[in-house]
């Protein structure tokens, strides 16, 4: 028993994972950058052309960064339910290392050229970043209890978000001071060094070691889970209705998050308004962070609090959470904002006095709050309707038609913004659209999560007794 409750204790799951966690803070680090770049990286490339936005350009280069990864995902799926995941995510950071550093050595102003110096890192960087949300998936799910999930995934994404935020400001700040190329080398060389951390620290653990089913059978070390996802396994359990509901809702929620995101960094760092990268950085950490904070903390125990007795309970909390938070997100195009000059965009204390600024961090800080909720409670909801060696592969699955979404929409932004003479409102208008697929189809999973969930729990149990009884061969 004591065994037990060391295994689930929130203490032991962090001892494990720290270095995961930081090795997950520095590639936030770096992909946060390239999100929030957007505008610098374009006046890098395009230095003599501080008029034209490049929004086509730059939205191709956001939708490469998502499409990359998608794809590359659903290769490292199935690599991760077949091998070691430490190796791995060593792997992993090595390549994303790499392409950080070498875009410290772009060449400024080099217009066409230097866009496809960045698009070629910018693509490794996304190949390779397709392996490691799988592989934490796969991970969690053999050392995390399962009533400790959304605390887990809600410190995962605290570190997530805290460092994406923070890198914003560090990022901002060097750029607009000119130090980009010091900027994506030291990046580079921490994520390197996250990579040698995690392989000197961390183990691989027994595959199914968390199994409710299982736990008992692979506490004995002569006994291993070693079976494989065939094709009528494939069809029976990773093509269940509620993994179809999470698949197919992911695409439209993620259109939406990543054209807001999108859309908002350049409204609000363009003319009229022109607050600056720096200055975006800030108000990000200052509401985002605490936002974030709130919701990864307090409404993560909650939720694991709420779905102890029915983990059906979970999907009414995303359907809130989608509402709540992209609605309030939306919102930021539609507040009367103040025109500004680039000075005057450049001053922290003078914006700050501004009724305007103050509005947009209570949407942003709301917002935050409300959507941690749905990152929290999703991925146990696909942990516990598949087995335990399709776990990396489902989440590719997930993760390719989530980043194929979030590629869509700063490349549906930019067209739509180009075709609207650059009208946000009406391109957020369009655009918020896509929420409406995501709730219907999470609200009608409601009727399938129970008997999908009973399915995996009937097999997980026939296979504890097939491995209790290899015991007395």
């Amino acid at each position: 028993m004591a065994n037990d409750d060391k295994v689930n204790s929130e203490k032991s799951f962090n001892k494990i994972f720290w270095p995961l966690y930081l090795l997950n803070g520095f590639q936030s680090i770096a992909y946060g950058a390239i999100i929030v770049l957007v505008v610098p990286l374009a006046l890098i490339i395009w230095p003599n052309d501080p008029a034209d936005i490049h929004a086509l350009e730059m939205g191709i280069l956001y939708t490469t960064l998502s499409w990359s990864s998608s794809f590359a995902g659903l290769y490292f799926g199935r690599l991760i339910d077949k091998y070691s995941r430490k190796k791995i995510i060593i792997i992993i950071s090595l390549f994303r290392g790499i392409s950080m550093f070498m875009l410290g050595f772009a060449i400024k102003g080099g217009e066409v050229n230097t866009w496809w110096y960045f698009f070629t890192f910018i693509a490794l960087f996304g190949f390779f970043s397709g392996g490691t949300w799988p592989a934490v998936i796969s991970l969690s799910n053999d050392v995390v209890a399962r009533d400790r999930r959304s605390r887990f995934f809600g410190v995962y994404e605290i570190v997530r978000s805290t460092t994406n935020i923070i890198g914003w400001l560090i990022a901002t700040y060097l750029v607009q001071n000119g130090l980009w190329r010091e900027f994506f080398w030291g990046i580079g060389v921490f994520i390197l060094l996250g990579g040698i951390i995690f392989a000197i620290h961390n183990k691989e653990p027994k595959r199914g070691a968390q199994q409710e089913e299982l736990f008992h059978i692979l506490q004995d070390s002569n006994i291993e889970y070693d079976f494989q996802i065939d094709r009528e396994m494939m069809h029976k359990t990773m093509l269940s209705k509620t993994n179809l509901v999470a698949l197919i809702e992911g695409i439209f929620t993620c259109i939406l998050m990543s054209s807001l995101t999108f859309l908002i960094l350049n409204y609000v760092q363009n003319p009229p308004i022109n607050i600056a990268p720096f200055s975006v950085g800030v108000f990000m950490v200052f509401f985002g962070l605490t936002g974030g904070l709130v919701g990864q903390i307090f409404l993560s125990r909650i939720s694991d609090k709420i779905a102890l007795k029915d983990p059906v309970r979970r999907l009414p909390i995303i359907v809130i959470a989608i509402i709540g938070g992209l609605f309030t997100f939306a919102l930021f195009f539609f507040i009367p904002w103040v025109h500004l000059t680039p000075e005057q965009g450049k001053n922290i204390g003078f914006l700050m006095s501004l009724p305007t600024m103050w509005v947009m961090g209570a949407l942003f800080f709301t917002s935050r709050s409300i959507f941690s909720l749905y990152l929290v409670n999703q991925s146990p909801i696909i942990q516990q309707i598949n087995l335990p060696e399709a776990q990396g592969q489902i989440i590719s699955w997930n993760q390719f038609l989530e980043q194929f979404g979030r590629g869509i929409g700063p490349l549906l932004c930019g067209i739509l913004l180009a075709y609207t003479s650059t009208n946000y409102q009406i391109t957020v208008l369009i655009v918020v659209l896509c929420i409406v697929p995501g709730v219907i189809l999470w609200l009608i999973a409601l009727k399938w999560f129970p008997s999908d969930r009973e399915n995996i729990k009937q097999i997980l149990t026939e296979r504890a007794k097939f491995l209790e009884s290899k015991k007395f061969e």
